[in-house]
């Protein structure tokens, strides 16, 4: 790339920065995008646009390595309804494998990467009263739906020019922990936060109109067109599968944020190297964008 090249990327990334400074964006990172080479990459963006003062939450998952280390310890992982079915001993692997393991890789990874001073700290939603919860259903154990945001924790890091890194385990009032489903804690953050931007990370280009066609992404939605499309079942046509199972939580929580005063939401291609800064510094950005009005 020529000089003159590199210089027409950073005009043209001139007019995000300057709309994005002194904005949180949250960013959740989906477990079954979380590979080595890539955090690297990952932690370079964080730290870019930390540095040109775009304030960035990042809260991960961890659902593959969880399953990976329950079949490990001879334990077969169980879900109801997309969630995962959390009694006390697969409580106790989800910490472990979350909090012990992804969040200290991570953080280290942004940590190596910084030029100056490390700067990522790793929060569990325990830490502080960070993420309140209460149980969810029964059936389900030891899991949670976030009643309660203590948003304060995070500005005070971010005021303190630090970089969070969210695990999604929280406690009830009595101080029991539950584990919380990644999205929808990405989600209750991000409206806490009154932030600009939802970014998720995922192991899929954006929501497809067909899942067996890459090239039927669908760029911009309302969060109303967005619910329909949940309402109205997986097929719009026969053989056509228009919203996978697995989407279902990540496009449910991208309307709910944007409904609740998030600026927009974005599902994005977490494989890609850098697509954190391609969707928020570039023209053309990767992915689906939702937003509550459409004012494109």
């Amino acid at each position: 790339m020529s000089p003159s090249d590199t210089a027409r990327i950073l005009i043209q990334a001139l007019p995000y920065i300057r709309r994005f400074a002194g904005k949180a964006v949250v960013v959740k990172l989906g477990g079954a995008a979380i590979d080595a080479e890539l955090d690297r990459a990952l932690a370079q963006d964080v730290l870019l646009l930390r540095s040109v003062g775009v304030r960035v939450v990042l809260v991960h998952g961890g659902g593959p390595q969880v399953d990976s280390m329950m079949r490990r310890m001879g334990k077969e992982p169980e879900f109801r309804d997309g969630l995962r079915v959390t009694d006390a001993e697969t409580l106790e692997i989800v910490r472990m494998v979350l909090v012990g393991k992804i969040n200290r890789d991570l953080v280290a990874t942004i940590n190596r990467e910084a030029l100056d001073e490390p700067v990522a700290v790793g929060v569990s939603g325990e830490d502080a009263g960070l993420l309140t919860v209460t149980p969810k259903a029964a059936m389900l154990g030891f899991v949670g739906d976030v009643s309660h945001v203590r948003a304060l924790v995070l500005h005070r890091l971010l005021e303190e020019g630090l970089a969070p890194v969210v695990s999604t385990i929280g406690a009830d009032e009595t101080g029991q922990p539950y584990n919380i489903n990644a999205d929808e804690a990405a989600r209750a953050i991000a409206a806490a936060m009154g932030a600009e931007k939802i970014v998720y990370l995922t192991a899929a280009p954006g929501l497809l109109e067909d899942v067996n066609d890459p090239s039927s992404l669908v760029p911009r939605l309302t969060s109303a067109e967005l619910r329909a499309r949940i309402q109205h079942g997986d097929t719009a046509a026969p053989g056509r599968i228009t919203v996978s199972a697995g989407m279902i939580p990540k496009l449910r929580a991208c309307a709910d944020a944007v409904d609740a005063g998030v600026g927009t939401a974005h599902i994005i291609d977490g494989r890609v190297p850098h697509a954190l800064l391609i969707e928020l510094l570039t023209d053309e950005g990767i992915g689906t964008m939702v937003k509550k009005e459409p004012s494109w």
